[in-house]
C-alpha cells in the first residue's frame, strides 16, 4: 500500500469523492420520489385501525407520517420495506419520513428534490416535526426557506415554538411529563464481561449520587486500591448496588401483613449448551441469555463467587427433539425449544427476540399441522396477522430456513445468517 512516498493527484481524488457523494445523493433522491408515488398508490382511507378490503384482503390503514398525512396498506408497507433490505421498525420509520417530507413539509421535500438540501438532513427534519400538528409542522416547512443553512439548535427552537404557538396545553403537558422520562437503564454486556449504563435523573438526584460515588472512590484509593479514578467511581458504584441487595429489608406480606426479613443477594441464570468439546475443557465460550451475549467461562465463574449468589441449575434441552401434543396450546418446552432453535422473529429482516412473539403453526393445526417444535415458527404479532391474514406465506425447506413471497412475488431466504434476497429465476 501507498503511504504517501508517491505523489499522487490530491485535487483529482477530491473532486471522485465529491461527485460520488452527488451520485448517492441522486440516486437516494429518485428513491424518495419512488416511495412517495408508492405512498399515493397504498392510501387506505377510513379511520385508523379500521379493517378495510384491499387486494381481496382485509387490510389496516396505519398512520407513519404524522398527523394530516393520509394512512398507508399495512401489508403493502410490509413489502415495501422488506424489498429497501431494511428491519421492520426501521424500515417503517424511514419511510414515513420520506412521506412526512413529501405530504407535511413540501418546501423541505422540493429543496431535496432539487438537490439544495441533503436527503439525510430532511429526514432529521421530518422526526423533529413528527409530534406536531399539520398546521404546526406546515409553520415550521414555511420558516424554512433555506433549511441547509439551519443549525438543528435553532430547528429545534422552531419547533419548540410551533408548538407553544399552535398547540400550547400539549406544550404544558409535555413540561409537567418531562419527569416521567427519566431511567437509569443497564445496557448489554460486551465481550469483556462488561456493560454500560445510561441514565436520567432529577438534577439533585444526579449530584446525590455523584457525590456518593465520588466519596467512595476516594475511600477506595486511601485503602489502598491504585486504580485509576475512573475505575474506582466505577467499582464504588458496584459496591453502591451490592450493599443495597446485602440489607435485611422488613417487607410486610400483603395478604396477612406478616414482617419478613430477605435478603435478596445476587441471581445469575445460566442455559448452559453442553457439548463434548465444553466438557472437555477444549470450548472457553458460555453464553448469557439474559444479556443475549457470549461471555468467558472465566467471567461466569468470577460472577458465580460473589458472596450470596443463587444459582438454579437448568436442563439442556435437545433442539432436534420431536415430541408433538395433540392439544393447539403449546406447553412451555415447546415454546423454551422453538425459542433457542430461532432467537427472533422469522419475517425478513425482524430483530424482534423469539420469547416477545407468537408462534405460529406453519402447516395450520385445523389442517393436520402437529403442535411440534419441527411445525412452530415465532413471528411478532405484526407479522403473524401479515401471514394470516394476507398474501405474505413461508415454506421451511430446511429446518431453521424460511423461504418468505411477498404478494407481489418478492422472495426472501430468512435463517441463521440472516435475511437474504433470492433472485428471480429471470434475473
Amino acid at each position: 500500500m501507498d503511504l504517501g512516498t508517491q505523489p499522487r493527484a490530491t485535487a483529482a481524488l477530491l473532486s471522485r469523492v465529491g461527485e460520488r457523494i452527488r451520485s448517492r445523493n441522486a440516486l437516494v433522491i429518485e428513491e424518495w420520489e419512488d416511495i412517495a408515488a408508492w405512498g399515493s398508490d397504498h392510501i387506505i382511507t377510513g379511520p385508523e385501525g379500521a379493517a378495510t378490503i384491499a387486494g381481496g384482503f382485509l387490510d389496516t390503514g396505519v398512520p407513519i407520517a404524522g398527523d394530516g398525512a393520509p394512512l398507508v396498506s399495512e401489508f403493502a408497507l410490509m413489502e415495501l420495506v422488506a424489498v429497501l433490505g431494511r428491519t421492520p421498525d426501521g424500515g417503517r420509520a424511514y419511510v414515513g419520513r420520506v412521506l412526512a417530507c413529501a405530504w407535511r413539509l413540501p418546501r423541505v421535500y422540493a429543496a431535496v428534490l432539487a438537490g439544495r438540501l441533503a436527503p439525510w438532513r430532511a429526514e432529521r427534519i421530518a422526526d423533529l416535526t413528527h409530534a406536531l400538528s399539520a398546521e404546526a409542522a406546515g409553520f415550521v416547512d414555511r420558516q424554512l426557506y433555506d433549511a441547509s443553512g439551519v443549525g438543528w439548535a435553532q430547528l429545534e427552537r422552531l419547533v419548540a415554538e410551533a408548538t407553544l404557538r399552535f398547540d400550547p396545553e400539549r406544550a404544558e403537558a409535555d413540561r409537567k411529563g418531562a419527569a416521567d422520562q427519566r431511567r437509569f437503564d443497564v445496557g448489554e454486556v460486551d465481550q469483556h464481561g462488561l456493560v454500560h449504563l445510561d441514565a436520567l435523573l432529577d438534577a439533585a438526584d444526579g449530584r446525590d449520587l455523584d457525590l456518593a460515588v465520588a466519596r467512595r472512590a476516594e475511600v477506595l484509593g486511601r485503602l489502598g486500591d491504585d486504580s485509576s479514578l475512573d475505575v474506582r467511581r466505577s467499582k464504588a458504584a458496584a459496591e453502591l448496588a451490592r450493599q443495597d441487595l446485602a440489607l435485611d429489608l422488613l417487607i410486610p406480606d400483603p395478604d396477612t401483613g406478616a414482617v419478613v426479613a430477605t435478603v435478596p443477594g445476587r441471581n445469575v441464570v445460566l442455559n448452559v449448551h453442553v457439548t463434548d468439546t465444553s466438557l472437555a475443557g477444549a470450548n472457553p465460550v458460555a453464553r448469557w441469555d439474559e444479556g443475549r451475549c457470549p461471555v468467558t467461562t472465566a467471567q461466569v465463574h468470577e460472577w458465580l463467587q460473589t458472596r450470596d449468589t443463587t444459582i438454579i441449575v437448568r436442563p439442556v434441552i435437545d433442539l432436534a427433539d420431536h415430541v408433538p401434543v395433540d392439544s393447539y396450546e403449546i406447553p412451555d418446552r415447546h415454546r423454551a425449544q422453538v425459542a433457542l432453535r430461532d432467537p427472533t422473529c422469522r419475517f425478513p429482516h425482524c430483530t424482534r427476540p423469539a420469547t416477545r412473539c407468537d408462534l405460529d403453526h406453519a402447516t395450520p393445526h385445523d389442517q393436520g399441522g402437529p403442535t411440534c417444535p419441527c411445525n412452530l415458527v415465532p413471528l411478532c404479532r405484526r407479522h403473524h396477522r401479515a401471514k394470516t391474514h394476507s398474501r405474505w406465506c413461508y415454506d421451511i425447506p430446511d429446518p431453521a430456513t424460511y423461504v418468505w413471497t411477498s404478494p407481489a412475488g418478492f422472495r426472501f431466504r430468512v435463517d441463521y445468517r440472516g435475511t437474504h434476497p433470492i433472485p428471480a429465476p429471470d434475473a
